[in-house]
């Protein structure tokens, strides 16, 4: 086969670059028409905006206590009243939903990557490396992941940082398995074997060719990571391993209230809780249309 050949066969023609984005077209149709995925993408952009643009808009102290206005029930100045330490109840929750919504993306981003290179390296080199490597995953896998990550939090001190990499580190096992099952498949394809005829190296060729063409599988399961980050970081608040005060996180914010619970308190119960149970389901819902939609493509190839 000549030089020309193989070329022709590691870049795709133009029909099927067109033909390509007819496809993706086609997967954006499907998710659209996913009514759920709609109510979930507009669920994370005004969770976003409450969080983000809210504190611009309305102003509170979320640093000083004020003990003199510790529980007070919703009224005029305080719309969803105030928690035991006086603290502005409206405020906190956007404040406590950034560190949320920072630590599930942030931590998600942090394994996925770690993941994606795990994986691929795995499925493209296969044989001894890819048992020892997945072995590695399956063993990680076995440990109770939450009885770990509940030990390490005791033992360093609790910022987002360190429950962004407390989280992370468990959370990039799932990605690794998907990933290398993917390039499993792929790096048996005529364009991989041409590109590795031609002289490819075997970098160029995983993150030219086998990555981007698993693009799908990552971010559906990276969609999924950030709804489990956001939950795990807000048990591991709620349990009191979180970032100390005045930091403020919805498990935290839960965790306080709950104290109350018998006491009638329920603004500082509720918001928190359904603020959680809003934001993980509407990354569930975008994650289960984006794989709805990946399958188009998947029985397209």
């Amino acid at each position: 086969m000549s030089t020309a050949e193989l070329g022709a066969l590691a870049r795709p023609a133009t029909g099927e670059v067109q033909a390509g984005g007819s496809l993706w077209r086609t997967i954006g149709r499907a998710f659209t028409a996913n009514r759920l995925a709609v109510l979930g993408v507009g669920l994370i952009g005004a969770i976003g905006l409450f969080c983000y643009l809210g504190p611009l808009l309305y102003h509170t102290d979320q640093v000083y206590t004020n003990l003199a206005a510790a529980n007070l029930p919703p009224g005029a100045g305080h719309p969803l009243g105030t928690d035991y330490l006086g603290y502005d109840e409206l405020g906190r929750l956007m404040v406590g939903g950034q560190s949320s919504i920072e630590v599930g993306l942030a931590a998600a981003a942090m394994a996925s990557a770690i993941g994606v290179i795990w994986g691929a390296v795995a499925g493209y080199v296969g044989g001894v490396l890819d048992a020892v490597m997945m072995r590695i995953v399956d063993v990680v896998l076995s440990i109770p992941g939450l009885f770990i990550l509940l030990f390490i939090a005791t033992i360093i001190p609790p910022t987002l940082g360190t429950m962004i990499a407390i989280i992370a580190l468990f959370a990039w096992l799932v990605p690794a398995r998907l990933v290398r099952g993917e390039v499993l498949s792929l790096r048996s394809r005529e364009y991989v074997q041409a590109v590795r005829v031609m002289g490819g190296r075997g970098v160029r060729i995983v993150l030219r060719h086998l990555v981007p063409n698993a693009i799908g599988v990552i971010v559906v399961q990276a969609t999924f990571q950030v709804a489990d980050a956001i939950l795990i970081f807000a048990v591991l608040s709620y349990l009191g391993f979180g970032p100390s005060a005045p930091a403020a996180s919805w498990g935290e914010m839960l965790s306080s209230g709950t104290a109350y619970l018998y006491d009638g308190y329920w603004w500082q119960i509720y918001p928190p809780g359904v603020a959680i149970l809003l934001i993980v389901l509407a990354f569930n819902f975008v994650g289960d249309a984006l794989r709805d939609a990946l399958d188009v493509r998947l029985r397209q190839r």
